[in-house]
């Protein structure tokens, strides 16, 4: 037996008007339609729900007996379809925003953010810290709608990207380190130096803040494996490693006994906000238009 939902409607409007011609009314169906539906009904449940005689239509014992439960479940199912537009509008209006780092950066988040409430005042930004673990910062799960990577990101066919900040790389190393004392370092400095590294799930963007490329061929030590700059810095000062920084972050390394100094035959690294390329939801691609007019905005001559 499969009752459904308008089933138990066309009944308890029958049942409230006790006439069939008011019910379909009220429903804006024709009294026929309603006069079958009712019936098909009574054959599904194997049981007369109303008697219907000269005097008009009454219910049964056992239309009596369905009445209260059948208005309970059309009130349950009425607060499940509430809920349900609700988290539907919600979903519309919430944009989860991945970062693995701070991309503050002169006001960057705040400026994105008031570009895109101009244009959708409803939504609801929601910021996620992710660890190093996951170089997309949740696009890859899912967790997140958009995020600020760095650059490269692994399967580029996946995601589309917009750079956002284009910075030199730094080294970042115990302020009692020998090459503290200079004003700048060259690769050929860092070579032979233990590094601290990204997890290995990282792929390529382990590899380039290992500046993998500028090494000659030759390997690079690992000192330790850290997943956020909290775990960097406690590394940093215990002498594991040195590691390379964006100019942009040092900020978050450089606490007390931490210095940095650029590396100045190494290229520069990008922040980008990314977001996947399929997903055509209109919040997400506003926010991108979003990122991409603060984007040029920064980057056009004063």
């Amino acid at each position: 037996m499969d009752v459904h939902g308008r089933d138990l409607r066309y009944f308890v409007a029958v049942a409230e008007e006790l006439h069939f011609t008011l019910a379909a009314q009220r429903l804006f169906i024709s009294q026929p339609a309603l006069s079958k539906q009712v019936r098909l009904l009574e054959k599904a449940l194997g049981a007369d729900l109303f008697a219907r005689d000269r005097r008009g239509v009454r219910l049964t014992p056992a239309g009596e007996a369905l009445l209260p439960h059948a208005r309970r479940v059309l009130e349950a199912w009425a607060e499940a379809r509430a809920a349900l537009e609700q988290a539907r509008a919600t979903e519309e209006t919430r944009l989860v925003i991945g970062m693995s780092t701070s991309p503050g950066r002169g006001g960057m988040l705040p400026a994105v953010r008031s570009r895109l409430t101009e244009a959708h005042p409803a939504a609801v930004l929601e910021l996620r810290q992710v660890g190093w673990q996951d170089p997309t910062a949740g696009l890859a799960d899912g967790s997140s709608d958009v995020a600020f990577v760095w650059l490269p990101v692994a399967d580029r066919r996946r995601y589309r990207w917009i750079v956002m900040a284009a910075e030199p790389r730094h080294v970042a190393l115990p302020s009692r380190h020998p090459l503290a004392a200079k004003d700048a370092v060259v690769m050929a400095d860092l070579v032979d130096e233990p590094f601290l590294a990204l997890p290995e799930s990282a792929g390529a963007l382990r590899d380039f803040w290992l500046a993998a490329d500028e090494r000659g061929g030759r390997a690079a030590r690992i000192g330790a494996v850290v997943n956020n700059p909290d775990e960097t810095y406690e590394a940093l000062v215990d002498g594991r490693g040195v590691c390379l920084v964006a100019q942009g972050n040092a900020t978050l390394l450089t606490r007390g006994d931490v210095v940095t100094r650029p590396v100045t035959d190494i290229g520069a690294c990008n922040l980008a906000l990314a977001w996947r390329a399929d997903d055509a939801r209109p919040l997400v691609r506003a926010y991108a238009r979003a990122a991409a007019g603060y984007a040029r905005a920064v980057a056009a001559p004063a």
